[in-house]
């Protein structure tokens, strides 16, 4: 379980986290909901070591991770696909693939079978540049890079953002059939409140760096939570 506890972070003199806290549980899609500019992003910033907290503590799998660098994270499980897929445009499909590897045992250092199982379209694409594919297609390839690391907290920020509606339904596809399998936490950062809704099990709001709604999907007030999101 992914445990966020309390957590302040500051860029200089602003204050962008206030008393931030979450849990990711295994085998379920946690959502963080919120417009643009409410801590989203520093949020996942914090969890992954890429600006250093002021106050709080970030556990995964009853191991605090407060004091690892970035990469110490990775190689305890974490993976990050990031808002704006972040491709290599000049490197091949099975090339960004192979970016995986960094920070898993040499032993597993292969693209497993699932990954095209998962995305069947990347398969007849591993010879083409990362640059020369969809957004769609790109949004495919940053979630199977991710996933070719093994993680087993998965956090996707904004996987949506200008993607064509079928895309987003494969998309939709795969995180329920990886949530399914149990072994893996999803947290999800989106903006696009029914897809959120439709997966995840649990919920928070974030505002002014702020968690100003939480729990769990069955019991959120969906008119109050649309209020949040709504500019």
């Amino acid at each position: 379980m992914l445990s966020v506890e309390g957590v302040d972070l500051f860029y200089g003199a602003s204050q962008a986290l206030r008393r931030v806290s979450l849990t990711a549980k295994k085998g379920e899609v946690t959502c963080i909901l919120g417009r643009n500019g409410v801590g989203k992003t520093s949020l996942l910033r914090a969890i992954f070591g890429l600006q250093p907290i002021r106050a709080g503590r970030v556990a995964w799998e009853d191991r605090d991770l407060t004091g690892l660098a970035p990469h110490q994270r990775a190689r305890a499980g974490l993976a990050l696909v990031p808002q704006g897929r972040e491709i290599f445009a000049r490197l091949t499909v099975r090339e960004n693939l192979e970016t995986g590897f960094a920070p898993v045992p040499r032993a597993l250092r292969h693209v497993p079978e699932e990954i095209f199982t998962l995305f069947p379209v990347l398969k007849g694409m591993l010879g083409r540049r990362g640059g020369d594919l969809s957004g769609g297609q790109q949004q495919q390839l940053a979630i199977a890079r991710a996933l070719v690391t093994r993680p087993r907290l998965l956090v996707l920020d904004e996987p949506t953002e200008g993607i064509q509606p079928s895309i987003i339904k494969d998309i939709e596809r795969v995180i329920r059939d990886l949530a399914a399998r149990g072994d893996m936490a999803i947290l999800l950062v989106e903006q696009y409140f029914e897809f959120a809704r439709d997966l995840a099990a649990s919920f928070l709001v974030m505002q002014r760096g702020e968690v100003v709604a939480s729990g769990r999907i069955v019991e959120m007030d969906e008119t109050e939570v649309r209020g949040f999101l709504t500019i």
